[in-house]
């Protein structure tokens, strides 16, 4: 360790603590799983196999044999290796539990790096073998030759479910090893995935510690592995891209050694969003998530109104229409370099059709409401209006169905899935920290988990899910009334204040005519023709998935992943599927005056479906 840390002093911090790993075991653990098939056919071959070869392989009945002879249990062999130790590293529980019974220590240390069995079987990754031994009192705060516990391995060899296993079984989450390095830390430089380090900060992990020797941070860390995905996510994670080290470097000077263009631009973005380097208005406009999403939201309420606004212009050439029209596109390209953010892009979506909405609503009520009677077209679209305005609302604001839980809850469910041997990524969410509901989804926008998740809408910047599925539905119902009402309010317009000569020229000089006649309401006429298109063909998709098909649009896209939908190359057989009728009662819920009895589940706490074979529905929710 005291040469590596030369090293390091030496290369300015080039180069990290090292963990080797156990080299011997390693060998042992790949040949005993790569002659498997080999003794598989000669089965008669191990009965003159000691009795390491046979506890490597996993030949119970040999291991047996030799120990009640009169082998002993705990009695290391030349290479100072016990029994637990091949046992737990080739993750052979039966025999595990057979040496623990006949008296074999369970934190026994051995090999090159004085390890217990835990140590080997959390490098190997084996949380079975991992709950098992600390089932029999296993300690896993105990360090290795090295100065790591096991919570250290876990983080630096990527085993994401044994590090939260550790964590919840007590383990603290900032622990130093004998070098003062966290499992943070040791994410950050050796694993170049979003996990363990995602799972790390959900517990509330201390990102700005640094290690004992050198006061590098994780950021430190993932700077010198050039580990882009955890700069992102200890970045996000409000990471001090100030802190320096013993030798008063910051990450960014790091980077700079390293002439890695993009750890320079992104350390640098974020001490400029921080207010570091003096930047200049326009950069502090940049670095203001706020003021970027109000750029975001307004400009679109901006480029409606001018596109329409020049066209209706009284000016004859339409070279300088054309002109003002470039302008705008200027504009909206400095605007969209300048202060658009992807990972705000649920913003320009919902501000395009709150502008358009807005753009719709004004010409409504200023040349339209003089013109159309009030009983048989006002009412009628106000009422619409107030249903769509609050359907949007519950769209918008409303929960969409967030699975959530205590830090308490969370490790409880850690730990029963881990030593129920159900801790996998498949119904457990590594971010959130949560058993996964069936059909629930995490969704990656908002970085949440969904129950009965269908997808995320940007148009109105949530997700739709058990919570509000049903109010956007009624969204996209009103929002289609609306647009007809507004087509038929141009139409109108046009009959009333348009010279036109249909009848006489046809279709294509009609179009001209009215084109000219009034250019905004034209253009007001083309957007609710987009819209009527897109929502069209959303409410049909939507119906047809709720009452054919019993599923949501998630489920559809990805039925194959699930093991619980049939899916052939014309059809997906769902359980949830109980006939188009009763799949619009139980959706909708469905009563009329006490007649119908829609079937109400909690999406947040339905994990399974098991087969009844009593129910003429097939499946039963459990």
């Amino acid at each position: 360790m005291a040469d590596v840390m030369e090293e390091y002093e030496k290369e300015a911090g080039c180069v990290p603590i090292l963990h080797p790993e156990e080299i011997k075991p390693q060998s042992h653990y790949n040949h005993g799983y790569s002659e498997t098939a080999s003794r598989k056919n000669h089965v008669d071959d191990y009965s003159t196999w000691d009795i390491v070869k046979a506890t490597q392989y996993g030949i119970f009945e040999r291991c047996r044999e030799l120990v009640e002879a009169g082998f002993d249990v705990r009695q290391p062999d030349k290479e100072n290796v016990t029994l637990l130790h091949w046992a737990a590293i080739n993750n052979r529980i039966d025999l595990v539990k057979y040496y623990i019974s006949k008296g074999a220590i369970v934190d026994q240390l051995g090999g090159d790096l004085n390890s217990t069995p835990l140590h080997w079987a959390t490098r190997q990754g084996h949380l079975s073998m991992v709950v098992q031994l600390m089932k029999y009192g296993a300690d896993p705060s105990l360090i290795d030759g090295e100065g790591c516990s096991c919570v250290h391995l876990a983080a630096q060899f990527g085993h994401t479910s044994i590090v939260a296993y550790l964590i919840a079984k007590g383990q603290d989450v900032d622990m130093m090893d004998q070098n003062g390095m966290t499992p943070l830390m040791w994410a950050a430089y050796r694993t170049h995935s979003v996990d363990p380090t995602r799972l790390l900060l959900t517990f509330n992990v201390s990102v700005n510690l640094g290690d004992k020797y050198h006061k590098n941070t994780a950021l430190h860390w993932a700077v010198l592995a050039g580990n882009t995905t955890v700069i992102s996510l200890l970045l996000d994670a409000n990471a001090n891209v100030d802190a320096q080290n013993i030798k008063g470097e910051t990450p960014l000077d790091l980077a700079k050694q390293r002439k890695n263009v993009w750890m320079i631009n992104h350390l640098q973005e974020a001490r400029q969003a921080k207010g570091y380097d003096s930047p200049s208005y326009l950069k502090r406009l940049k670095m203001d998530k706020d003021f970027r999403q109000k750029v975001m939201l307004g400009t679109p309420f901006l480029v409606i109104w001018l596109v329409g606004f020049i066209a209706d212009l009284d000016i004859d050439s339409w070279l300088i229409k054309g002109l003002m029209y470039a302008g705008v596109w200027v504009t909206v390209q400095f605007l969209s370099k300048a202060f658009f953010d992807h990972s705000m892009h649920s913003a320009l979506p919902l501000g395009i059709y709150l502008a358009t909405k807005f753009w719709m609503y004004t010409t409504w009520f200023y040349w339209f409401w003089n013109d159309l009677p009030f009983f048989t077209v006002h009412v009628p679209f106000l009422l619409n209006s107030v249903a769509l305005f609050y359907n949007f609302g519950k769209s918008w604001k409303s929960d969409p169905g967030i699975i959530k839980a205590s830090e308490e809850q969370k490790k409880k469910t850690i730990v029963e899935l881990a030593e129920t041997g159900s801790l996998d990524l498949s119904i457990f969410c590594s971010t959130c920290l949560i058993r996964k509901p069936i059909r629930s989804k995490h969704c990656a926008v908002c970085n949440r988990c969904i129950a009965k998740f269908d997808h995320h809408c940007p148009w109105v910047g949530n997700c739709v899910g058990s919570g509000n599925h049903c109010y956007f539905m009624g969204y996209l119902f009103f929002l289609l009334g609306m647009i007809c009402w507004m087509m038929y309010g141009c139409i109108s317009y046009w009959r009333i204040h348009c010279a036109t000569t249909y009848a006489k020229d046809g279709f294509w000089l009609y179009l001209t005519q009215i084109a000219s006649c009034s250019p905004w309401m034209f253009w007001m006429f083309l957007n609710s023709v987009f819209h009527f298109m897109w929502v069209a063909v959303l409410i049909m998709c939507q119906l047809y998935q709720i009452a054919a098909l019993g599923i949501t649009t998630n489920e559809r896209m990805n039925a194959r992943r699930y093991k619980h939908f049939k899916v052939t190359a014309t059809s997906i057989e769902s359980p949830f599927n109980h006939g188009c009728i009763r799949n619009l009662i139980d959706f909708f819920g469905i009563r009329c005056c006490g007649l119908l009895r829609p079937v109400t589940v909690d999406w947040t706490t339905q994990y399974t479906i098991e087969y009844d074979q009593t129910s003429g529905s097939g499946y039963q929710l459990v």
